[in-house]
């Protein structure tokens, strides 16, 4: 028997079995059951139905973590529109970049951010502008909350395909403009069951959103842990006491985040007396960066929680590979840190190669780097209206494969290890250096609070890495260590050519919505001066 995968099922499901039970912590103090979430996603797909919205129009939502978000979400997706997050840090020029590039008819954005849009509201083809404050923004905007109020949740569920595009996620924009990645409900369906099975996400879990709902609909999770009927606490963002009050005040079980979070959380709990859990055991899954061995150790061994790193790419939905293998890491083991930074294996019905320049599988020996090449059903199809660049990332090194861009070695259990984008790796002296594993080095020192590692050109060599440091003190004028004490640190555990001699001293570094570095940026800072660049990293 064949039937539609739809990312419509998620909800139905919910209300179907869980109707009665609580669904949704709001940030507002509200609390809602399966019933009432449903209720509200139906009265805004009606909403948005009596406006002119119909399938394949594309529907923006600006929006924290909040209940309003999800709501959205589905209302859109139920009217089989195009839903499309959007970065809630960026800049107006931003959202007049990929409100024209999406052709978005309507947008709902939270009252905290709706500003940016007015700035641009006269340039993008944008007709209907919602906000659950209208009195906080300037400009004409309707409230969310009156609309749902008046309206009646009944509306006209048209038919819909597994093959419809069902949202757009827009790239971080690591290397250059962001491009939309097209989903449909077949990839957005398969990859929330895989995310569901090697998260081990169950009815019973209670799921903080740390991890922004824009950032490829986070994670999948806003499919995820609604269709199993768990429990979703929302956010407005980042606030590390606000996350330990919240785990322990509702029994969290669950979070994803990037390592500089667990950092964040790490700075927190040294500085106060904070319960790390609530009445249930907790998980954690990272990503967006490798995090330091030193983290995960503080992770598992202060905070009593179970670590596993993910691997993924916007255009990956984003789960290509999980260090969630448990018969594959000794718990009791030296080295369980070391497996558990690493990206891992490929999850069910997918295909993870590192290949060679010629498309060929390098071998398992933890040595030979190579490009992560994937297959699978939760990739995505193409990019919106960018057929060159969709061709380009599907037929490099392996025909039909999407190619991450990441240099990787595999060890003998399969389990690969990113040494570096493809554009980071460092070419010094005809060496290749990784920087993620100078950045390792240097994040092992107590002064180093955060750090990227880039290549800078050199005379001698052509390239030799150069390291930005955020300081523990956060005072680059005052560093708590000398750029000499580092280099040192550096040479006493890392082969002679790989001692890093530049160092220099920041407050922060930029840095995605989800956590990425934006390594490009220092690289043009770096090499300026320079008419290309060695590496052409």
């Amino acid at each position: 028997m064949e039937v539609p995968l739809l990312v419509t099922d998620f909800l139905d499901r919910a209300r179907k079995y869980y109707g009665d039970q609580e669904a949704i912590v709001a940030t507002t103090g509200e609390r809602f059951t399966y019933d009432e979430f449903g209720d509200r996603a139906d009265r805004f797909s009606a909403v948005l139905q009596a406006r002119g919205i119909e399938k394949g129009d594309r529907v923006a939502v600006l929006d924290p973590n909040t209940h309003y978000h999800l709501e959205a979400a589905y209302g859109i997706m139920q009217l089989g529109a195009i839903h499309a997050p959007l970065n809630y840090r960026l800049t107006p020029d931003d959202y007049d970049y990929l409100l024209n590039d999406a052709g978005v008819k309507a947008i709902f954005a939270d009252y905290e951010y709706a500003e940016k849009i007015e700035a641009v509201r006269d340039d993008v083809p944008t007709e209907l502008f919602i906000t659950n404050d209208p009195d906080a923004v300037e400009g004409e905007w309707e409230d969310v909350d009156a609309l749902l109020e008046e309206t009646d949740p009944e509306y006209d569920r048209p038919e819909m395909s597994e093959d419809d595009i069902i949202t757009i996620n827009y790239t971080s924009g690591t290397t250059g403009d962001p491009k939309g990645v097209c989903r449909t409900h077949r990839t957005e369906s398969l990859h929330a069951q895989l995310v569901t099975i090697h998260h081990e996400i169950t009815d019973d879990d209670v799921y903080l959103w740390t991890l922004p709902m824009f950032h490829v609909n986070g994670w999948g999770h806003i499919y995820a842990v609604t269709g199993i009927g768990a429990k979703h606490v929302c956010t407005r963002g980042v606030d590390a006491g606000q996350i330990f009050e919240d785990i322990a005040e509702e029994d969290v079980s669950f979070l994803c985040c990037a390592p500089t979070v667990l950092s964040m959380l790490g700075d927190y709990a040294d500085a106060n007396d904070v319960a790390t859990e609530g009445e249930n055991p907790m998980r954690v899954t990272a990503a967006g960066a490798a995090a330091p061995e030193s983290v995960i150790e503080m992770v598992e061994e202060e905070f009593g929680w179970h670590f596993r790193q993910l691997y993924g790419a916007t255009e990956t939905g984003p789960l290509i590979s999980t260090s969630a293998t448990r018969r594959l890491i000794d718990e009791d083991s030296e080295e369980r840190f070391a497996l558990k930074k690493r990206q891992g294996i490929a999850p069910l019905a997918t295909e993870v190669d590192v290949v060679d320049e010629d498309g060929d599988v390098v071998p398992w020996d933890d040595e030979t780097i190579g490009e992560i090449v994937v297959k699978g059903n939760q990739v995505m199809d193409g990019y919106w209206e960018k057929p060159e660049a969709t061709e380009e990332a599907f037929n490099d090194r392996r025909e039909g494969w999407f190619h991450t861009g990441d240099l990787a070695v595999v060890n003998e259990h399969g389990m690969i290890s990113i040494q570096d984008r493809d554009k980071d790796i460092i070419i010094s002296g005809g060496e290749n250096i990784s920087s993620i594993e100078l950045e390792d080095t240097l994040f092992d020192h107590e002064a180093v609070a955060d750090v990227a590692v880039i290549p800078s050109p050199s005379e001698k060599w052509g390239e030799t890495p150069k390291a930005f440091v955020v300081p523990s003190n956060e005072d680059p004028e005052n560093p708590p260590i000398s750029a000499d004490e580092l280099t040192e640190f550096t040479k006493a555990r890392l082969a002679g050519y790989k001692v890093i001699h530049r160092i220099e001293f920041v407050d922060e570094l930029p840095k995605t919505a989800t956590g990425k570095i934006q390594k490009f940026e220092l690289r043009e800072q770096e090499w300026e001066d320079e008419d290309a660049m060695v590496g052409e990293g």
